[in-house]
C-alpha cells in the first residue's frame, strides 16, 4: 500500500445523463474528464446516455462489475422533472448510501444557488467496491460537486482520511 503522502491515481468513468446532450456539446462531461485527468486520475470510459433509467443501468452495471474501474462520475438527471431518474436508476444498485455526499452537496450549493437546491437529489454510495457520485448536470454544479467534494475524497493525500485509502479494504467482510 502506498504511502499516506503519495497520490494514487484512481480509474474513472463519467456518464452524462441527457436527452439532449452530445459529444458536440456536452460541457459537463468535458468538464468532469479534464479536472479528473488534471488532478492525475485515468479517464477509463466516458458516455453519453439518454434519461432512461435501464439504459443508464446498463452501463453503471457493466463499469462496477469492472474491477479495473475504480470510481463513476454521473452528471445529469438528479433533478426533479418527469424525465429526471438517475436515483431511481442507480440507487438499487448501491450496496451502500453515502448520505454525506447529498447533504452536504445541497449545504454547498446553498451559499451558490439559495433555495434552489432543494431540486437537487445528488447522491453518492458504493456499488462492487466502486464509487459512485450522481452530480446535478450543469457544468457549474459539476464544478462544485468535483471541487468542493469529490476531488480531495479521491486523492490518497487528503487528511484525515479518505476514500481512496479505503480501497483495499471495501471487499472486507
Amino acid at each position: 500500500m502506498s504511502a499516506a503522502t503519495d497520490f494514487v491515481p484512481l480509474s474513472l468513468c463519467v456518464l452524462v445523463v441527457s436527452d439532449t446532450r452530445t459529444a458536440a456539446n456536452d460541457t459537463s462531461g468535458d468538464y468532469l474528464c479534464a479536472a479528473l485527468a488534471e488532478a492525475g486520475h485515468h479517464l477509463h470510459e466516458r458516455a453519453i446516455v439518454r434519461d432512461d433509467k435501464y439504459a443508464m443501468r446498463a452501463i453503471v452495471s457493466r463499469w462496477i462489475a469492472d474491477d479495473a474501474v475504480h470510481g463513476i462520475l454521473v452528471s445529469g438527471g438528479t433533478g426533479f422533472t418527469g424525465r429526471d431518474s438517475t436515483p431511481e436508476a442507480l440507487l438499487p444498485l448501491l450496496d451502500k448510501e453515502m448520505p454525506g455526499f447529498g447533504e452536504l452537496f445541497r449545504a454547498i450549493s446553498f451559499e451558490e444557488i439559495g433555495t434552489s437546491t432543494l431540486q437537487s437529489r445528488a447522491f453518492a454510495g458504493l456499488a462492487n467496491a466502486t464509487f459512485l457520485f450522481a452530480l446535478p448536470g450543469s457544468t457549474s454544479a459539476c464544478r462544485t460537486g468535483w471541487e468542493k467534494l469529490v476531488r480531495a475524497q479521491l486523492d490518497a493525500r487528503t487528511k484525515p482520511c479518505n476514500l481512496a485509502n479505503l480501497r483495499p479494504r471495501l471487499r472486507e467482510s
